[in-house]
């Protein structure tokens, strides 16, 4: 079978163009012509052109296939191989930029207003993952509670962002002590410190009833993201996240039919 420059192009999916230019380069020429004079492709010249459309699929730009082809069992597999590795470096770059850009998205989507360098500065290790945060926007998009926190995160200046990292971290070592401490988890000096957790979020974001607080802990077991924006992997310590959990049951527990939130601010 012969076919036409037209056909070749409308089955092959490459322009007319292209195989004109694939023609000059040296790298497929028709090899029969009609009684008109016309070039035709034969089987031969179809099977040539769907290995130069794999290696250009694969990236390999016009001269290398050319090399590939004066001599394919000498080159065919050596210059596959560097493809491969060029590939896997451009995934491995590709997919480090896809983490840059989704914690990117992520930061906006919290609405940390911040400079990277401010945002470095002010959070430290709890910037390294905000996906949770994220996700929780996406889970809690239609909550009144959630929409109010995202707008007072967004109103929050950097100083304001300083003195609330400020109060977690001093909090966050009463919580590692109490923890290396032996102290329980319903214990007067561990539900303290989750009442002030409460109180943190109802002061800096939103109005935090002990109902609510409960299902913000467990997330603490459930999800390591969650605990990890309360206290950085570097340093938790195993069953940290359980006892953080637990005291805020327990308080919640002891503050049953207690005064509300904002009885508590009077």
């Amino acid at each position: 079978m012969s076919y036409s420059v037209g056909q070749v192009s409308a089955f092959a999916g490459v322009t007319v163009r292209t195989l004109h230019h694939y023609d000059k380069a040296g790298l497929l020429s028709p090899s029969e012509r009609s009684h008109a004079g016309y070039r035709l492709y034969n089987d031969a010249d179809l099977a040539r052109l769907q290995q130069i459309l794999f290696y250009r699929e694969l990236g390999f730009p016009l001269d290398e296939i050319a090399a590939i082809f004066q001599e394919p069992q000498a080159n065919a597999v050596e210059h596959l191989r560097a493809r491969q590795r060029q590939l896997s470096e451009e995934i491995a770059r590709l997919q480090r930029l896809a983490e840059v850009a989704e914690r990117a998205i992520e930061v906006q989507q919290t609405g940390v207003s911040l400079t990277p360098q401010e945002r470095f500065e002010v959070f430290g290790e709890i910037t390294f993952d905000l996906s949770y945060a994220t996700q929780a926007e996406q889970k809690w998009a239609h909550s009144e509670g959630q929409r109010e926190a995202m707008a007072r995160a967004a109103a929050h200046t950097k100083d304001d962002w300083r003195q609330l990292m400020g109060e977690a971290a001093a909090w966050r070592a009463e919580l590692l002590a109490a923890f290396d401490e032996g102290e329980p988890s319903n214990g007067e000096r561990a539900m303290d410190l989750a009442e002030e957790h409460r109180l943190h979020i109802s002061r800096w974001f939103t109005s935090c009833p002990p109902d609510m607080h409960r299902r913000i802990a467990d997330d603490f077991t459930a999800d390591p993201r969650a605990f990890a924006l309360v206290v950085p992997p570097s340093q938790q310590r195993p069953g940290l996240a359980a006892y953080t959990c637990k005291a805020v049951h327990a308080n919640a527990a002891r503050h049953a039919g207690g005064p509300t939130d904002s009885e508590e601010h009077r």
